[in-house]
């Protein structure tokens, strides 16, 4: 790639709310570049929800669509790669990749997405996305009237089980230390025959990631089919922090209404800057994210 070229806009990450920036960019005859190193938030969940037109579609046709459909239109390259690291030169954001290609473009879009700290559980990780899962949005109809455990505690326990009773009845929670609940917390669980467990969690049994039963640490069984837990996280890419994007108390990059981050120029979409993970989400955001660029590069240019 010539290494002299200037990109209208340099978008990292190329799943489903990098690709939907694209499109809204690419439409407009713009010079863009996505980077891409194929680690989406949802690569471990095997189908994708809750998405109109494209409900229950697999996350590897979904994704194959998206990208076909973009990089059908004229001015958009597409290059496999690491992203490492950016600076700001002038009126220019560099931005390097693991293979040295130093890439020049006016705007930069993240789209890089979080990691989830997986808990060192024996059988967590082979099961994660398929029935340990994060949102009942999501999977939660898939999971309807199993045996279902809540791996959390306090207020995101409370509110997360509450949510999950419309879709089972069958529900415990697995505190794994001493329950943090509020008296009426307490009193509504137990209304509803919702255990709470404070005992910490020794093994996910399973087969082929589906959960066949619970391990304790003191070791007493419990039979669960599925799991919801609320992991912690951090971003994808150290790029927005080295560029000095600002973070929340979350975690998640610091935007405003229309995408942008606490640094000119440079915009955040998709899971990084989103409590709420979904691929509706992810789309709309890249979208947006697109649709301003554009508006802001129109106005500097016209």
């Amino acid at each position: 790639m010539n290494n002299n070229q200037i990109f209208d806009v340099v978008i990292i990450g190329g799943s489903y709310s990098g690709l939907s920036a694209a499109l809204s960019l690419v439409r407009f005859r713009r010079e863009i570049l996505i980077i891409d190193h194929h680690q989406p938030c949802n690569r471990f969940s095997p189908v994708s929800h809750n998405f109109l037109t494209r409900d229950r579609e697999s996350q590897s046709t979904l994704s194959n669509i998206a990208k076909n459909q973009v990089l059908s239109y004229t001015g958009v390259r597409f290059i496999n790669a690491q992203a490492v690291s950016g600076k700001k030169e002038g009126d220019l954001f560099i931005i390097t990749t693991e293979t040295g290609e130093r890439l020049k473009a006016k705007k930069v879009i993240f789209a890089t997405g979080v990691k989830d700290e997986i808990p060192n559980i024996k059988g967590f990780k082979e099961c994660w996305g398929i029935s340990i899962v994060h949102c009942p949005y999501c999977h939660g109809y898939e999971m309807r009237d199993q045996k279902t455990a809540i791996l959390a505690n306090g207020n995101a326990a409370y509110h997360l089980t509450a949510l999950v009773r419309n879709l089972t009845s069958n529900l415990i929670i697995l505190t794994e230390a001493k329950a943090d609940f509020t008296e009426d917390q307490l009193l509504r669980l137990s209304s509803h025959d919702i255990k709470i467990i404070e005992v910490p969690v020794a093994e996910i049994m399973h087969c082929n990631g589906l959960i066949s039963n619970i391990m304790l640490k003191d070791g007493v069984q419990i039979d669960i089919q599925a799991l919801y837990t609320i992991l912690p996280f951090r971003q994808q890419s150290d790029i927005p922090k080295q560029l000095g994007c600002g973070l929340t108390d979350h975690g998640l990059i610091k935007i405003d209404d229309e995408q942008r981050t606490t640094i000119p120029g440079i915009y955040a979409c998709g899971d990084n800057a989103a409590l709420m993970r979904s691929v509706s989400k992810a789309v709309y955001s890249g979208n947006l994210a697109g649709a301003i660029v554009n508006a802001e590069l129109t106005e500097e240019l016209f």
